[in-house]
């Protein structure tokens, strides 16, 4: 009986790719597990679990040091995001075609459209594309769905309407559902993304189907591409049979049978399919009539049939060969690229620059030719892993070795930082910075520089294309034009915008663009400070003007202060004399106390203007932090005082009817000029220089002349209160003024 095997049975691109790193986090060392069975082949999840790999439902069952690996069908962002909250390693071994779907339904749900999927509602791969939908989504199976979902939603002829398949659907009806959706939707977007192995499996097994007495379907059970195959061999061949292992075909009964066909599943193993047709061999194939096994027979390709052609095409590619391949399609993450001999390539975002943000679709279009490099050749797949990265270095190294001769400064990308410095790439060759030469000052972090392009020159060449880098001379000289550009033209009243450096008990280290300029504390604030840190903090960006210069010494004061926000002019602009206002006590003294109006500015509220009464010291009526209503009774632009009054506000109080002191009846409280004078004269020696003395203050003094001894004794006591005042002078003011203290000094 005549055995045909399917040309393209056996691993997809995707799923190798998501086997293979698993294999890869294995050989490293590293724990693994991945979310759902890698693929849908039970025989290579078993293997896989006896070198320890678990299978997980969701990123919550990952065990500390463990990585995820995420397979080709996908999952919903929502997964992602749970993995990232849970600081979990993840290996996204995602299919491109499947992240392209991702791609398209994200996108066109943003604007707006109802998207349609083709395909299994529980399959993974489903779900995971419907996760993407940021608006209505609906699944169907089958053009029967379709039309029972139109029928339904009437009005999806009024939207915008998106069609995507799974990557594994039947391409026949995905054909029909299409000529449903346009009869409907007459403006509906149609995106065909079958997979391109998928439909070629799928062809190829219904023309196999359709010329062999007995089909066998190679795949696991639950398998959604092994499934499709199988349905479309039973369209065309009543024995068609289903298997997962050669075992299974114990039993099977092949009488009658003159050939058979075999087709596997994209998530089969070659082993797996290699044992099949070794057995059907050996039980089909009569004793007598085994010929002895030779040594092959070399033959021209016109002598060979088209299996054996291709297998020699393929043979004749090995790794680290050039080729020149034409762009067949392209997506945000891989080039699909037609190398001859019926070869398919891929170039990966990775394998195509060094850059790692590199946009393939904005960088080749079909049709584009690109020199490459083959580095991985898929046999079964008929597919090969290709490398322009690694083609352009070649060239690059030529590049790399000139620029150490001439010191030419060169730039690249820095795209890993490792234990000793960091790598870039420049000229897709790997150079090595160490820690010391990568920053313009040691200590700096240099996870800052990965993914960032830098400057740098080649300092060493080394065996083996081995190249060292420095960014650190770079950036030296860089620093020292940017002074002498800036000390050329640079003077006092210059405004820059600039980066706090570093901080100081007495100031601010501001870099205003390649020279360093200080901030004096008592310029960060228009109120007093104890640190810096209170108004900036290293790393901000502030805006800051010369206040004064040293070019001899290169030293330069900035200025911070703005006049606009200086409390004595927003106080002018706010208050004048006559105004009741609510201030806070700060702190009292024996002729007064001292209240806060707006922040940095305090007036004095002085003793004989706490009370309409005699007031001992101001502790007696007055607590610090209290909140009182005060009349401003003054104010002195030029000195910046300010002096308040709660008295005031109050009513006279009026005297008990009998008193302890008895007042002379010549005692006369006057209004005249005379009075008036002595209040002034009184006022004048107050030391505060706010307070306007009360009038009632300065006769109290006169009575002191004519009364009795007790009520001279009050009188005095209030005129040595007055006299007392004399240590306010210099105390009713904006705010203490810190003292001017140079940068240049202190620096």
């Amino acid at each position: 009986m005549k055995i045909t095997l399917a040309k393209t049975a056996g691993f997809c691109f995707g799923v190798d790719r998501a086997v293979q790193t698993v294999y890869t986090l294995l050989d490293r060392g590293e724990s693994v597990c991945t979310l759902g069975p890698i693929i849908h082949n039970p025989q290579l999840v078993g293997e896989l679990e006896e070198r320890g790999v678990r299978t997980v439902s969701s990123p919550d069952e990952v065990k500390i040091g463990e990585t995820l690996v995420i397979r080709s069908h996908g999952v919903e962002p929502r997964v992602i995001q749970r993995a990232e909250e849970l600081n979990l390693k993840v290996a996204d071994a995602t299919c491109p075609f499947v992240a392209k779907i991702h791609s398209i339904v994200r996108q066109k749900s943003r604007e707006g459209c109802t998207v349609l999927v083709a395909g299994d509602a529980v399959h993974q791969e489903v779900i995971g594309i419907v996760g993407y939908c940021e608006g209505e989504a609906y699944v169907f199976s089958d053009a029967g769905e379709l039309s029972k979902l139109l029928e339904n939603h009437n009005n999806f002829n009024g939207k915008k309407v998106v069609l995507v398949s799974q990557t594994t659907f039947n391409q026949e009806i995905f054909v029909s559902c299409e000529n449903i959706l346009k009869k409907v939707c007459t403006n509906a977007q149609i995106f065909d993304t079958i997979c391109n192995a998928t439909s070629v499996r799928q062809q190829e097994a219904r023309e196999l189907s359709a010329v062999n007495d007995v089909m066998i379907v190679i795949g696991g059970r639950h398998s959604s591409n092994t499934s499709k195959l199988f349905d479309v061999c039973r369209e065309n061949c009543g024995r068609t049979l289903l298997i997962e292992t050669a075992g299974e075909l114990s039993g099977v009964d092949f009488k009658n049978c003159g050939s058979a066909g075999v087709v596997a599943g994209a998530s089969t193993p070659a082993g797996i399919i290699k044992e099949v047709i070794k057995t059907m061999s050996e039980n089909l194939q009569p004793v007598e009539e085994q010929a002895e096994v030779k040594e092959p027979v070399q033959k021209s390709f016109e002598e060979m049939t088209d299996e054996e052609a291709f297998e020699a095409s393929l043979s004749g590619l090995t790794g680290d060969q050039k080729v020149c391949g034409t762009v067949i399609a392209v997506n945000p993450t891989e080039i699909s690229v037609d190398i001859g001999r019926g070869v398919t390539g891929y170039v990966t975002a990775e394998e195509f620059s060094s850059d790692p943000d590199v946009k393939l679709m904005d960088e080749v279009k079909a049709g584009d030719e690109l020199n490459l490099i083959i580095m991985k050749i898929n046999d079964q797949e008929g597919t090969a892993m290709l490398s322009k990265r690694r083609y352009d270095a070649i060239a690059g190294w030529d590049k790399i070795v000139a620029a150490k001769d001439s010191g030419e400064i060169v730039t690249g990308y820095v795209k890993d930082v490792i234990k000793g410095g960091v790598v870039a790439y420049s000229n897709n060759v790997r150079i090595f910075i160490p820690a010391s030469q990568a920053t313009a000052s040691r200590g700096e972090p240099l996870d800052e520089l990965k993914g960032k392009e830098v400057s740098f020159r080649i300092i060493e060449i080394g065996r083996g294309h081995r190249a060292v880098g420095s960014i650190r001379s770079v950036l030296r000289e860089q620093k020292k034009a940017a002074e002498d550009k800036i000390w050329e033209t640079i003077a006092v009243g210059d405004r820059f915008t600039g980066i706090v450096k570093s901080l100081t008990s007495y100031g601010a280290f501001v870099d205003i663009g390649g020279v360093d300029g200080m901030i004096h504390i008592s310029e960060l604030s228009w109120q007093r400070i104890k640190n810096p840190s209170e108004v900036v903090l290293v790393g901000d960006t502030v805006e800051v003007y010369v206040k004064a210069l040293d070019k001899e010494k290169r030293k330069i004061s900035l200025g911070y202060k703005k006049p606009e926000d200086n409390p004595w002019v927003i106080f002018e602009n706010n208050y004048k004399v006559g105004d009741t206002v609510k201030v806070t006590i700060v702190s009292m003294t024996s002729y007064g106390a001292f209240a806060r109006i707006i922040p940095g500015i305090d007036g004095l509220i002085h003793i004989s203007q706490i009370a309409n009464k005699h007031v001992a010291k101001p502790q007696d009526e007055l607590t610090a932090g209290e909140e009182v209503d005060a009349k401003i009774i003054a104010v002195d632009p030029e000195k910046k005082r300010v002096s308040l009054s709660i008295r005031a506000l109050l009513e006279p109080e009026v005297p008990a009817a009998e008193s302890d002191v008895n007042v002379p009846d010549e005692v006369v409280y006057k209004s005249s000029d005379e009075t008036a004078a002595k209040a002034q004269e009184t006022e004048e020696t107050s030391e505060t220089g706010e307070s306007i003395q009360n009038i009632e203050s300065v006769e109290t003094i006169e009575q002191a002349e004519t009364a009795e001894p007790a009520e001279t004794a009050e009188a005095v006591e209030t005129a040595e209160s007055a006299e007392t005042a004399e240590a306010a002078e210099n105390s009713v003011q904006v705010s203490e003024e810190q003292p001017e203290e140079s940068g240049e000094a202190k620096e």
